[in-house]
């Protein structure tokens, strides 16, 4: 029989804590938080393998808390006691979030600063002039200010967190962190934090833990198939295209959706072939700047949009070689890596909120990508689906991925999704004349748009713009962009298309029915729990002989 998890009220955490827990709407802690919190408690360092979305952040927060909470019985004068380590603005905002949640009761005795943002170091200042008990930020932005004397730790600091840590030498931080650790004192205590156990992290096991308890929980990756379901379809290039486009315009998917591709053309080449149906979607651009990026994501959570089409950050860091590149080209290729933002981190890192489907239009190249995709679904208590088109040459890629899953957890594998692609041939025409449209010139236009765009929004450009107006008159006098030609035609399903076992369902012609599909849309604020129950979104269309004879059923 196995043994029961320890609660929040059984680990001797402070009143203030425990309220601000139930709250939360936290009745019991995640398998994590069981197992770190008590051990964090007695002191040990520790290095927790934990998967997005598994509740790691209040495994280490909760604790960080509960230690400053303790030393304040004591009179003791104010200082930085805590430094939590992240790879991006995005993770910062998220932890500082958490943390001020915690912290509801007892705000004036535990002060959260987040200075992982993109404010200038003496704005920053007076922040930590105040000494905060906890600062948040990215390595190099801490560095900054240790540099500058804004702040300093080599007395005061108890307790130090990496959170994301396999992120932290990708996104090229690795340095920055060296050099911090100069500036710790000689004794505190440490979390590490990460998804992977990658060689980058236990290198950094090594650098800032002391005898650690390393918590590698089975099957913490991604969640069970009660949480998380997973499906796969075997599908060419132009399969692809007839596919999404099938789920999306039928809404067979349903609720927030992130859409991977394997590069930044692809996410335009996708999103123009959309919009040939009026099918809204955003694209996130890693060459956009933070603050436009982060926009999209805010309006994605307010329900502006249903659908985000992003690649993840491997395809941005190190893109694929046809061949082993030499020492030399490596070191090349790592500094042009540096000099892109890496704050892009689409598949981690980013607060992409209640997203109830994950679809790999393009297969993730590794495994490890695979996993961080599909956890931006099916995080804390909330279902899930996770939807993988395979092309023929990306077969052994998900043979790795399914092996690692199972050798996991056996209910993670991958399910074939029943999914007859005759069953909407009559869909193909259709697509081919929305693809021609498409063209080298139409996604280099759609490009050129989104920049043209940016720079008339640029507040840096401002001043310039002021003193050369007429650089400002030819940039919005420049002729407007058409990047593709909407066929009017494709934007309303004909009845005779619709397969027979939809046609009592779906009639995207009919304004009662597409007003009442609409009224069935899950609310901008999130998917609950409820209406997931025993389905699945991506299920809900089955094709087969047998049912012509049946009643056609559809799960909303």
């Amino acid at each position: 029989m196995a043994t029961e998890l320890l609660q929040f009220h059984e680990m001797g955490l402070d009143d203030r804590l425990l309220k601000a827990v139930a709250d939360l709407g936290w009745s019991k802690p995640t398998l994590i938080q069981e197992k770190a919190i008590p051990l964090a408690l007695e002191g040990k360092d520790l290095l927790a393998r934990a998967r997005t979305g598994s509740g790691k952040t209040a495994a280490y927060a909760v604790p960080v808390i509960q230690r400053i909470l303790a030393s304040k019985q004591n009179v003791r004068e104010q200082a930085v006691r805590a430094l939590i380590l992240v790879p991006s603005k995005e993770l910062g905002q998220q932890v500082q979030a958490m943390m001020r949640q915690l912290t509801a009761y007892c705000s004036r005795d535990v002060r959260v600063a987040d200075i992982s943002g993109k404010d200038d170091v003496s704005a920053q200042r007076p922040i930590l002039m105040e000494k905060p008990d906890v600062v948040v930020g990215t390595p190099s932005r801490v560095l900054a200010h240790l540099n500058a004397r804004n702040l300093s730790l080599q007395t005061s600091l108890e307790t130090l967190v990496v959170d994301e840590a396999d992120l932290l030498f990708s996104f090229g931080f690795e340095d920055d962190l060296k050099n911090l650790l100069c500036h710790l004192p000689k004794i505190y205590q440490s979390f590490l934090m990460s998804a992977t156990l990658s060689d980058d992290v236990q290198a950094l096991k090594e650098l800032l833990l002391h005898n650690p308890v390393t918590l590698k929980l089975q099957g913490s990756q991604l969640p069970d198939s009660s949480q998380l379901q997973q499906f796969s379809v075997r599908c060419e290039e132009e399969d692809k295209f007839l596919l999404i486009y099938t789920l999306l315009k039928l809404r067979l998917v349903q609720g927030k959706t992130l859409i991977f591709v394997a590069s930044v053309e692809r996410c335009y080449r996708l999103k123009l072939f959309l919009e040939q149906f009026s099918i809204p979607a955003c694209v996130l651009n890693s060459e956009l700047p933070v603050q436009s990026r982060c926009h999209i994501i805010t309006q994605f959570n307010q329900g502006f949009y249903d659908y985000i089409i992003a690649t993840d950050e491997r395809s941005l860091v190190e893109p694929a070689a046809s061949s082993q590149p030499a020492a030399r080209d490596k070191k090349k290729k790592k500094k042009a890596g540096k000099a892109k933002e890496k704050e892009y981190g689409v598949s981690r890192g980013v607060d992409f909120q209640n997203v109830a489907n994950v679809i790999n239009f393009d297969f993730p190249a590794t495994v490890e990508s695979y996993i961080h995709r599909v956890g931006r679904t099916a995080r804390a208590d909330n279902p899930g689906t996770a939807l993988s088109f395979v092309a023929h040459t990306e077969t052994a890629l998900m043979s790795e991925v399914e092996e690692t899953l199972t050798g996991d957890d056996a209910q993670s594998s991958l399910k074939p999704y029943q999914f007859t692609m005759e069953a909407v041939e009559g869909f193909r025409y259709r697509c081919r004349d929305a693809m021609r449209s498409v063209t080298k010139q139409a996604l280099r236009e759609a490009r050129l748009k989104e920049i043209k765009q940016e720079l008339l929004n640029s507040e840096k450009l401002k001043a310039y713009f002021e003193d050369n107006p007429r650089d400002l008159q030819l940039l919005r006098h420049d002729r407007d962009l058409h990047p593709a030609v909407v066929k009017p035609h494709l934007k309303n399903v004909p009845e005779y298309l619709i397969p027979e076992t939809l046609r009592g369902v779906v009639n995207p012609l009919s304004n009662n029915r597409r007003r009442k599909m609409l009224n069935q849309k899950p609310k901008p604020h999130g998917v609950s729990k409820k209406s997931f129950k025993g389905k699945n979104p991506l299920k809900s269309f089955r094709y087969t002989k047998r049912e012509r004879t049946k009643k056609p059923s559809h799960s909303s």
